[in-house]
């Protein structure tokens, strides 16, 4: 920063004096852009006996640019004897202060001069002070978020498209007490029949099936002893087993099935009395807590007379079975299969596949046809639209992006990725407080911390920009690292852009200037240009490139 200053000196006893540059400083020089204001501060100090006692002097600082300016707020300083409510400068030692001041910015800022203004009186009689300059130009690369949020990542809905569904189907076959004989009445069960249609399905393989597994569990209840239990749920295994391979076999389906037993089902007795209406339930729960040997839990239950026939009756029953599991897959269409009937007749693929399909190209343009079928297919899914949104908007159309993502709003108001894509179009269109409505509630987007930090470079947080957009590779997060002068990470960051536009290098052209590479600078220039020809005239004012301004090649360039 180059700190500018004027001193007022004395040309008479009588009269104010003059400016001349030597103890005003601006900070910042040159000025700074920082969310769509001009911030700036002057520090100065009248010297000894320069106020007159019954002096009045009011400054006025000014921003002059092409076809216009923009006027400060002034502050006013009086002598000694002044009767007034403005800061006093003392005649004899003279006085600093202090002037804070915000302009609102406009482009032509660029190329500009800061001027002082002054209006001096003594008494009743005016005295002439003339105007000085105390800094050159706003430096505005800020303004390029405009142009680096083109490149920021939208938010697509997910497709839940899956090739392979783990799906579990069970049965129950129920035995009478100390009995492991399988009941006919029990094989004509509901649950037990549609057990073995899913088996002759997966034999079949009429929807797709693929098979993972079938398995036995048999259990005894905790009645009786030990090693009756285990040899009768032993044989309940057995015999649901024997029956299970039995119906395989008239299928003519070769498959394995597992089997195993548990001799005592304490896990399954203490869910049942769980959710039982026994009355002394809680009691039973406690005694279950407090023996951990099963032949003393059970003769402490039986203790209990009353509740031990409502356990008889209610739960231990469900307890003598066996559990019939058979684990399997639905098998999709594969990818191959998904792209031919979307050509042939995509009406006949599920929403979940059309979705799915668009990720199997890399082409937008066939993405484009993927979701505009899907959005004419499935109109009540606001998925198609909001991914319409997003190639939009990667597309620079911001009003179809903008009337794409209204729909996906209008079916899912509270979908987390068209309220992150309406908060990056908000952005993108300068409407910063609609981009924070939108943001609040897309606090789950994967893009969130993307935009959170695209709107905190909006707001001039460059040091919270800059970690919110940390490990993004985008425009938009090399300018908030350049803006908190993370010169080393922005340059990584630049490099790792996949697709460099015409803004990547211009930002690299930034940067090298800021790190003193004007080589470097000139060739991003001769780039940027190369890929977008007007930003030759925001070049051509941009302080900074301030120390190419004289350099001849530099000056063809921006031509």
């Amino acid at each position: 920063m180059t700190a500018l200053a004027s001193t007022l000196v004395l040309s008479s006893c009588s009269k104010l004096g003059e400016l001349s540059a030597d103890n005003f400083t601006v900070t910042p020089s040159p000025l700074e852009e920082i969310s769509g204001k001009v911030p700036v501060t002057i520090n100065g100090r009248f010297p000894e006996k320069y106020m007159k006692k019954k002096a009045v002097v009011t400054v006025t600082p000014v921003i002059r640019y092409e076809n216009g300016q923009a006027t400060g707020q002034a502050a006013t300083f009086q002598g000694e004897k002044v009767q007034g409510n403005n800061q006093e400068i003392s005649y004899k030692v003279g006085g600093n202060y202090t002037m804070r001041n915000t302009f609102n910015y406009v482009p032509a800022m660029q190329k500009s001069e800061l001027y002082l203004t002054f209006d001096a009186k003594i008494g009743k009689k005016t005295f002439n002070v003339p105007e000085v300059k105390v800094a050159d130009g706003v430096i505005a690369t800020a303004t390029l978020l405009s142009n680096a949020i083109g490149s920021a990542n939208t938010a697509n809905a997910t497709d839940a498209y899956q090739y392979a569904i783990a799906q579990t189907k069970q049965a129950q076959i129920k035995y009478l007490i100390q009995q492991a004989k399988v009941r006919t009445s029990e094989l004509k069960t509901t649950s037990v029949q549609e057990f073995l249609q899913t088996l002759r399905d997966i034999k079949n393989d009429q929807k797709g099936y693929m098979l993972d597994g079938i398995e036995v569990s048999a259990y005894a209840s905790p009645d009786g002893g030990l090693k009756l239990n285990t040899a009768l749920a032993e044989n309940r295994g057995k015999s649901s087993s024997d029956f299970l391979k039995g119906e395989l076999k008239k299928m003519n389906f070769d498959a394995d099935v597992q089997s195993s037993y548990t001799a005592e089902d304490w896990d399954g007795f203490q869910q049942l009395v769980a959710a039982s209406n026994i009355q002394d339930k809680d009691v039973i729960l406690r005694v279950l807590s407090m023996y951990s040997d099963p032949e003393e839990r059970e003769q402490q239950i039986k203790n209990i007379s009353v509740a031990f026939k409502e356990l008889a009756d209610e739960v231990l029953p469900e307890l003598r079975r066996a559990r019939l599991t058979v684990n399997y897959q639905i098998i999709g269409r594969s990818d191959d299969e998904i792209q031919e009937q979307f050509k042939t007749d995509a009406k006949q693929l599920s929403v979940e596949e059309l979705l799915y399909s668009a990720t199997l190209t890399e082409s937008t343009a066939e993405q484009k046809t993927i979701y505009e079928t899907t959005a004419k297919l499935y109109p009540n899914d606001y998925r198609a639209f909001n991914n319409l949104a997003s190639l939009a908007y990667k597309a620079g159309d911001l009003a179809a992006a903008e009337n794409y993502v209204q729909k996906a709003l209008q079916l899912n108001p509270s979908a987390t990725e068209a309220n992150a894509n309406k908060a990056l179009i908000a952005m993108a269109q300068g409407k910063a407080e609609e981009a924070q409505t939108y943001l609040a509630k897309a606090t789950t987007s994967k893009n969130y911390n993307e935009l959170l930090g695209n709107l905190q470079v909006a707001a001039g947080n460059y040091a919270q920009s800059a970690q919110s957009l940390k490990g993004v590779s985008t425009n938009s997060a090399a300018l908030a690292q350049i803006l908190n002068k993370n010169y080393t990470e922005a340059a990584q960051t630049l490099a790792e852009i996949k697709s460099p536009d015409a803004t990547t290098d211009y930002l690299k052209a930034v940067l090298s200037a800021r790190t003193g590479q004007e080589a470097t600078a000139i060739q991003s220039l001769r780039n940027a240009f190369a890929k977008d020809a007007s930003l030759k005239e925001r070049a051509k004012r941009d302080l900074e490139f301030l120390s190419l301004f004289n350099n001849g090649t530099f000056q063809s360039l921006v031509k």
